[in-house]
């Protein structure tokens, strides 16, 4: 099922004179300092970004609130595949040094101990096995993040598109960085077994565990990854939302080239 086809919401227009309000507020709190040219220059700026986000979207008025709040979800529909279809796959976290997941905080002590025995290796390989239940975990949260962008109302489709490029991406973090956690943490967890992280995980303990006057360590392995997958995943999609509003070459749908152009 396509994305145009999830998600179809009913809603009052924009309120038009946003640009006009602006400018007079930006006018009524200038002081004699701002006086000339310094409130011509933010007046120029500010009318060239709304220029930029005019000409993005300067069809979307002639389509209906329902096709113009579709449009926006299946934006964050897109874009969302997108990241999924990124990160998870064999070296989607591992290999890229932007969300790459490093051996918990907690664990420096034992990688510390380990490596002046020689045993650095083990902690390589639960390294490596972290990033694959994350890579692992994250085309399983799909459907969570299809039941997001459901879930979102009027109010938050309006913030999104008066917002900024990554106003999308905000209201997930927003609203979504609790449940989401919880509802990934049994995938992550079920991934983690899946890769051999957590048998990973138990020899490096056992060998730390055997080297006598060593302090005490241990992580949880489920609360750090899915932390870090889901870190990676927004990290993406504050990307993917830029570029789709920005660069018509992303607006993959036909509702898309309608709501920003082609």
């Amino acid at each position: 099922m396509s994305c145009k086809d999830w998600f179809h919401i009913p809603w009052r227009r924009f309120r038009r004179g946003l640009l006009f309000f602006v400018l007079m507020a930006l006018l009524a709190g200038s002081t004699p300092a701002d006086a000339g040219t310094g409130w011509l220059e933010k007046g120029k700026s500010l009318l060239g970004g709304a220029a930029s986000k005019s000409s993005s979207s300067s069809t979307s008025t002639n389509l209906s609130d329902g096709e113009i709040g579709s449009g926006l979800k299946e934006l964050l529909c897109v874009g969302s595949e997108n990241v999924v279809n990124r990160l998870g796959r064999t070296d989607g976290f591992n290999l890229d040094p932007e969300v790459h997941i490093p051996l918990p905080g907690q664990l420096d002590t034992v990688r510390s101990v380990l490596s002046k025995v020689g045993k650095s290796r083990m902690l390589d390989d639960l390294e490596l096995r972290l990033n694959r239940a994350a890579e692992v975990a994250t085309p399983k949260a799909k459907d969570l993040f299809v039941q997001a962008i459901r879930d979102m109302t009027l109010e938050d489709v309006r913030k999104i598109y008066e917002g900024p490029d990554d106003a999308a991406t905000q209201y997930f973090r927003s609203k979504m960085s609790k449940p989401l956690a919880q509802q990934m943490a049994p995938v992550v967890s079920e991934s983690l077994e899946d890769v051999a992280a957590v048998k990973s995980y138990d020899n490096v303990m056992k060998e730390y565990q055997s080297i006598p006057f060593v302090p005490d360590a241990k992580a949880d392995l489920t609360e750090y990854v899915t932390e870090k997958a889901i870190d990676g995943i927004f990290y993406y999609m504050g990307k993917e939302e830029a570029a789709i509003r920005r660069n018509p070459a992303k607006r993959t749908t036909e509702l898309l080239r309608k709501l920003f152009g082609s």
